[in-house]
């Protein structure tokens, strides 16, 4: 089989539609609508993460879903100091830290491989010998992105709109993460939201990592940031940023609206999950999004204090419907 023929074959199907549609309208060849798709396509989803899988899986499942049956929701929060800089800060606002594509196939019901390699050659072979399009972590932070075919030297990438790349410097971008990758089988069965939920309520209210650090973690994490908020002592925000805290506001938006999360700490997006479940919760974390949206805003530390406290008891009301 000649190369352009198995890249024809392994690209993603909702793509060659959009290719074949632009066809249809236009009266274009394949290669001139394959190319002006390429340039026009835009990412619609509200998460990149749970909307990549969803294109991965041609549109068969919501994005809610995924972003559900991948534990949805979650909460971290950590101060990082260290002599000389300015102190930092991170909260993680969906399910952590399971790895959240192959936590959503699993609960999904979907067979898939997780492998890695330090082999430039191996990791090659394994994308001009996948039967579709396969997810690949980029860089240390594991960025997910999908290939979705080899054509001789170039290779098709669906990352924030679909790009065509030199197949050379993807690989060079990617072996910075090992190589990691994750090739997606046939469905198994039926998916297990009920599994999805109860790790979801676990590690809001119990341990995640088992240690020291769960303290940081789920109901105790947001109890812990609204305790630094208040304080006026040198573990507290007014004394930590007292010189630049513009710095942390952008940061706190940053945390609760783009990384790793959808908007309002990726709460609305969990609640229209349990909508698609037809469980409860729902109503109630749509509030603390709203909630969340808020703190994601900056102001005064007590405030935003308050409205921490205010999104906790909320959330805690709803896994306790979801747990009755």
């Amino acid at each position: 089989m000649r190369v352009r023929e198995r890249h024809v074959m392994t690209e993603q199907k909702s793509f060659k539609r959009l290719v074949r549609a632009r066809m249809e309208r236009t009266g274009e060849s394949y290669s001139t609508a394959r190319r002006h798709v390429l340039k026009d396509a835009r990412p619609v989803g509200r998460m990149h993460d749970s909307w990549l899988l969803r294109e991965v899986l041609d549109g068969e499942w919501s994005e809610a879903m995924l972003a559900g049956l991948a534990g949805g929701i979650g909460f971290m929060y950590f101060v990082f100091e260290y002599k000389g800089h300015t102190p930092t800060m991170t909260i993680v606002a969906r399910h952590h830290p399971a790895p959240f594509i192959p936590t959503a196939l699993k609960h999904a019901g979907i067979a898939h491989e997780v492998t890695s390699t330090t082999s430039t050659r191996k990791a090659e072979a394994g994308l001009r010998g996948a039967d579709g399009p396969v997810i690949c972590l980029l860089g240390k932070e594991k960025h997910p992105v999908a290939v979705l075919g080899v054509d001789g030297g170039e290779v098709t990438v669906l990352d924030r709109g679909t790009h065509v790349r030199p197949l050379a410097d993807f690989l060079a971008g990617w072996g910075a993460g090992k190589h990691e990758m994750i090739s997606i089988g046939e469905r198994t069965g039926e998916p297990d939201v009920a599994g999805a939920v109860a790790m979801t309520c676990e590690h809001l209210t119990g341990a995640v990592l088992g240690n020291n650090f769960d303290v940081n973690f789920g109901f105790s994490g947001m109890r812990k940031l609204a305790e630094q908020l208040r304080d006026k002592g040198k573990k507290g925000w007014a004394q930590r940023w007292a010189g630049d805290p513009d710095f942390v506001f952008k940061r706190l938006h940053d945390c609760l609206e783009v990384e790793y999360t959808a908007a309002n700490a990726s709460r609305p997006l969990y609640a229209d999950f349990l909508d698609e479940a037809g469980l409860p919760g729902g109503q109630e974390f749509r509030a603390s999004g709203a909630l969340w949206g808020e703190i994601a805003r900056g102001g005064d530390y007590d405030e935003l204090a308050r409205k921490v406290d205010e999104a906790r008891s909320v959330e805690e009301r709803a896994i306790r419907l979801l747990m009755s």
